[in-house]
C-alpha cells in the first residue's frame, strides 16, 4: 500500500511517518514544503538526524492545483495524511494554510488521484467552547471563536465536501516527543531546562484552570495510521482526543515533576489567554466514534506523554522547535489554545 505523508518535517507528522515506516506492507513517500528539509518533529527530533528527502515539494498554501495534481499522478497513492497546517500567525497565513490547502489538496486528488483515501487532521478547536461535563460528539454544532479554529473548520468542510474518499481526525490536544516550544507543552520544557532544578528557581504561568483533552501524539499517529489503513468506508469527521478533561494545571506540574524541577510555580491570575484559546475554558471530546470505526483507543496516559516529551528535550530546548508551532508543516491539528510569547497560559500545544 502506497501512503503519502504531508507535512511530514512536523511534530504530527514526524510521529505518524515513524510509524508508518514501521507498518508492514506500506510503501511510505513523504511530502514537504521544501527539498531536503529536516525532519525535526516526531521521533526523528529526538536526534536531530535529517529525515527522507520528501518526494513531493509543494506548500499547499501557495502551490497551484494542476502542479499539485501532477506531483501526485507521478507517485500514484493509495491513501494520503495530511498532516500540514498552521497552528500560529495572522487570519491570512491562518487562510492560507488552514483553509487554502485542503480545498487545494482535494481538487488535486480529484483530478490525480480520485480513489485515494484522504486522511486529515483537523483540530477540536473547531468546536469551540464545550460545556463542563459534556464531551462533545462529531454531530455537535462548530462555533469557532477564534481565526485558528475557523480556518480549521473551513478546511474540514473542504475535505468533507469533496466527493473523496475522506476522514477528518478532530485532534484534541497533543503532547509528546518533539511539541513545538510555541505551544505550551514544549515551551514549558524549554523554560524548565532553563530554570535549572534549583530549590530557589521560579517558573511563573499564566492562569492555568482551563480544562483540555490532551491526547499523546504516538496516539494521535496510531488514529491516522489505522484512518488510512482501514478497508470500507469511514465516517466524515472522527474525534482523537484523550476521552477526558484534564486541568492545564496538571500538565504543568506533571511536567515540573517529570524534570525533577525543584523550584516554585508561580501561577497568574487574570484572562491571559492566547488568540486561539480566548473564549474556551473547557474542552474535552468524545472518542466513543472512533473507538466503533477504527478500534482506536488511546494507550498513553498524560504522564507517559510528559515523560516522552521531556526525555526528548535537550538542552538547547524542545525537539522540533525548528519546526514549531508557527510553520506550516507544523501539524494543523493543535487544540483550542497557544501560550503568548510573554509566558505560558493554558493551552493546546
Amino acid at each position: 500500500m502506497r501512503i503519502l505523508v504531508l507535512g511530514f518535517t512536523g511534530y504530527l507528522g514526524g510521529h505518524v511517518a515513524g510509524q508508518l515506516r514501521a507498518q508492514p506492507g506500506v510503501r511510505l513517500s513523504v511530502g514537504g514544503r521544501s527539498p531536503g528539509a529536516p525532519a525535526t518533529g516526531g521521533p526523528a527530533g529526538r536526534t536531530g538526524r535529517a529525515g527522507p528527502v520528501p518526494e513531493l515539494v509543494a506548500d499547499l498554501a501557495t502551490v497551484r492545483p494542476d502542479r499539485l495534481a501532477a506531483g501526485l499522478a507521478a507517485l500514484a497513492p493509495d491513501a494520503v495524511i495530511n498532516c500540514a497546517g498552521a497552528v500560529a500567525g495572522d487570519p491570512v497565513r491562518l487562510a492560507e494554510v488552514n483553509a487554502r490547502g485542503p480545498a487545494v489538496l482535494c481538487a488535486a486528488l480529484r483530478e490525480a488521484a480520485p480513489g485515494a483515501r484522504l486522511v486529515h487532521l483537523g483540530s477540536a478547536a473547531e468546536y469551540g467552547p464545550g460545556a463542563p461535563g459534556e464531551p462533545v460528539t462529531e454531530d455537535a454544532p462548530t462555533r469557532p471563536v477564534a481565526p485558528y479554529g475557523a480556518t480549521k473548520l473551513a478546511g474540514t468542510v473542504a475535505v468533507t465536501t469533496s466527493g473523496l474518499d475522506a476522514v477528518v481526525l478532530r485532534v484534541g490536544n497533543p503532547v509528546g516527543a518533539g511539541a513545538p516550544a510555541g505551544g505550551l507543552p514544549g515551551g514549558l520544557a524549554l523554560r524548565l531546562r532553563r530554570a535549572g532544578d534549583g530549590p530557589d528557581a521560579v517558573l511563573r504561568t499564566g492562569d492555568l484552570s482551563a480544562y483540555r483533552d490532551f491526547v499523546d501524539a504516538r496516539d494521535v499517529a496510531r488514529a491516522a495510521v489505522l484512518a488510512a489503513t482501514a478497508t470500507g468506508p469511514l465516517p466524515s469527521v472522527l474525534n482523537v482526543g484523550g476521552g477526558g478533561a484534564v486541568p492545564v494545571r496538571e500538565l504543568v506540574h506533571g511536567l515540573a515533576r517529570a524534570a525533577g524541577f525543584r523550584g516554585r510555580i508561580e501561577e497568574a491570575g487574570g484572562d491571559r489567554d492566547s488568540a486561539r484559546s480566548a473564549g474556551v475554558s473547557w474542552q474535552c471530546s468524545d472518542i466513543t466514534a472512533a473507538h466503533r470505526a477504527l478500534g482506536w483507543t488511546p494507550r498513553y496516559g498524560l504522564a507517559d506523554s510528559l515523560a516522552d516529551l521531556w526525555a526528548a528535550t535537550g538542552p538547547t530546548g524542545p525537539a522540533g522547535t525548528a519546526g514549531g508551532a508557527g510553520a506550516p508543516d507544523a501539524a494543523g491539528a493543535a487544540g483550542a489554545g497557544s501560550p503568548a510569547a510573554s509566558g505560558l497560559v493554558a493551552e493546546g500545544t
